[in-house]
């Protein structure tokens, strides 16, 4: 079915071009009369309707009933076959992995929260997660021919185009989405992590009218995505986003990117362990001391779990994690002006003790008529983000040359209702 629309995509042809503008529609909007996509692809009736005719023989696109209207014929409205083709995405976490198949309608089939996975930089951690791939792939009733791409999230420099990880399982002249390729039997595109969450926020959440947009992803590092004028900034290699970079402090503390003074060594989960190690070792009441004197370490699970129960000592330490942050939000907000700030990640499950923090500082350090206009929210989907959008971006970059036609621009957005129907499927 889709196998001989891809072919005559990579040749290039002109009708080949306009079906993937047909089907983008249809990722973006959802179903949509003949007409709808006449008045977007500035073509005839008829061809519009001969396209149409020769993608629904492929099995690609289907019937979706009538379209109810006050008088006259109800047109009919086509939509993309949900069965005729699948997508994975695989977002990777310090000690989890997460995985979805979706079809090609946008619902997801099946997922796998937080598989235990200890990443580490090396051959062997790659390896590993190739097999919970293929345990994953292995476990489902579609064929991997179904199957047209994966998208599979990492931290760090990407860059998405050229498939190569600069920062992590970069041991290989081939890019690593050819690596990934080649351990699995399935296409693969590689995104930075926060970018994928970025994307599932805005694209499938609540945001989708919101045209300038901060995602902070505080994790056990801090990472930033930003969607200005409507479009995902990536930067000239994809390297944009990296928030935590900053070199922001005197501290002497030595970030994991080899420089002193990063923000991410005040500002994330990485900086919340350490600085609560180290109460600790002075002898600092906590309801985990126990747990950190007997095996010597803490996880960023347990801090949070300790959260949950009140602890005092790290609500305290979430707070000034908070503050710090909210603090040079601040200037990106002067900056940029956006309408809203979605903080996610693993740190925003904490809620109004990592939230009302940052909106204080940001109130404070940032200029009035700035920041009155930004609103700064906890994120929708919370730690299913960086999948949700590993899904989704599948999807897209499949017919990936063709989703960034001017002709879908914002006077073409879903309806809330399209927008609330696939986010119940998630």
């Amino acid at each position: 079915m889709s196998a001989s629309l891809l072919a005559e995509i990579e040749k290039g042809t002109k009708n080949a071009l306009v079906k993937k503008r047909i089907i983008a529609f249809h990722m973006e909007h959802g179903a949509a009369t003949i007409t709808d996509l006449t008045k977007v692809l500035g073509l005839s009736v008829p061809t519009v309707s001969k396209l149409v005719d020769e993608l629904t023989e492929t099995g690609l696109i289907i019937g979706g009933g009538k379209l109810e209207t006050n008088g006259g014929r109800n047109p009919s409205l086509y939509r993309l076959n949900p069965v005729s083709c699948y997508f994975v995405g695989v977002d990777i976490k310090k000690n989890a992995v997460s995985l979805g198949l979706m079809d090609f309608g946008g619902g997801i089939v099946d997922k796998r929260l937080n598989v235990p996975y200890d990443f580490d930089n090396n051959m062997a951690s790659l390896e590993r997660l190739c097999e919970i791939i293929n345990s994953f792939l292995d476990a489902q009733s579609v064929p991997r021919s179904q199957i047209l791409n994966m998208n599979v999230n990492i931290s760090g420099r990407v860059n998405p185009v050229s498939g190569y990880s600069y920062s992590l399982f970069n041991f290989d002249e081939k890019p690593l989405s050819d690596v990934l390729s080649e351990k699995t039997g399935v296409r693969v595109c590689i995104e930075n992590d926060t970018r994928a969450m970025t994307y599932g926020e805005y694209a499938y959440g609540e945001n989708g009218n919101v045209m300038n947009m901060l995602f902070v992803n505080l994790s056990w590092g801090l990472g930033l995505g930003a969607i200005i004028d409507g479009n995902i900034c990536t930067g000239k290699s994809g390297f944009a986003g990296e928030l935590g970079h900053m070199v922001t402090y005197d501290n002497e503390v030595i970030c994991h990117c080899g420089k002193k003074g990063c923000l991410e060594t005040e500002a994330s989960g990485s900086a919340l362990v350490r600085k609560l190690t180290a109460r600790l070792d002075e002898g600092a009441n906590s309801i985990i001391a126990d747990r950190y004197l007997s095996s010597g370490s803490i996880t960023l699970d347990d801090v949070l779990e300790a959260i949950e129960r009140e602890d005092l000592l790290c609500i305290e330490l979430v707070e000034e994690v908070g503050r710090e942050l909210g603090r040079w939000l601040a200037g990106l907000i002067n900056i940029f002006n956006p309408e809203k700030v979605v903080i996610g990640g693993m740190l925003s499950s904490t809620g109004d003790y990592i939230l009302q923090p940052i909106r204080m500082a940001v109130r404070r350090y940032s200029l009035n008529l700035v920041n009155k206009d930004t609103k700064i929210v906890l994120s929708e989907f919370g730690e299913r983000a960086g999948l949700i959008g590993a899904c989704f971006i599948a999807r897209r970059r499949a017919f990936d040359d063709y989703l960034e036609n001017a002709a879908f621009s914002s006077k073409y957005l879903a309806s809330t209702d399209a927008r609330h129907t696939r986010r119940n499927n998630i």
